[in-house]
This record gives C-alpha cells, sequence and structure tokens, in this order.
C-alpha cells in the first residue's frame, strides 16, 4: 500500500442505487470490497465512499440488487483514480 496513491476525481466512478440495495437480502458488496468502503444504513441502503477505492470491480461482480445492475461501475477518467508509485 506504500506504493499506491489514489487521484480522487470530483465524481465517483461507482453509483449505488440504494433503493435496489435495500431489497438485496446478502448485500455482498459490503463484505466483499477489499477497501471496505461500502456501510450499510440503517433503512437496508448503502453509503459508497470511492475516493479509497482499488478499482477491482469485485463489488460489480458481486452485486445481487436490481438483477447486478444496482452498482454502476466505470474506470475514473484519465490521470485519476489508483496510481502506482515505483520508489
Amino acid at each position: 500500500m506504500a506504493t499506491v496513491e489514489f487521484r480522487v476525481q470530483d465524481e465517483p466512478h461507482i453509483v449505488v442505487d440504494t433503493a435496489a440495495c435495500q431489497a438485496c437480502p446478502g448485500q455482498p458488496c459490503v463484505t466483499a470490497c477489499p477497501a471496505d468502503l461500502f456501510t450499510p444504513t440503517a433503512d437496508g441502503g448503502i453509503v459508497f465512499n470511492h475516493e479509497q477505492c482499488f478499482e477491482c470491480g469485485l463489488c460489480r461482480l458481486v452485486c445481487e440488487g436490481a438483477g447486478g445492475d444496482a452498482i454502476t461501475w466505470s474506470y475514473p477518467r484519465g490521470g485519476h483514480g489508483v496510481v502506482l508509485r515505483w520508489s
């Protein structure tokens, strides 16, 4: 992790449909995310913090809400996101 830099863009590259998450029984994105960026809310929804995302796409792969369409995922625009630094 010491060689990883996060260049955060203004708008998130992952958008979560919280209404669909409320109907998702397991919310596997919460436990699957290696950066622990998905947090369940009291009303059954999900809060996602994109700033420290590893861009692995695992959340999208395990998403069960709305038939897998509760998470819209794309790469951050050029120059943003995870950047590996060589030391």
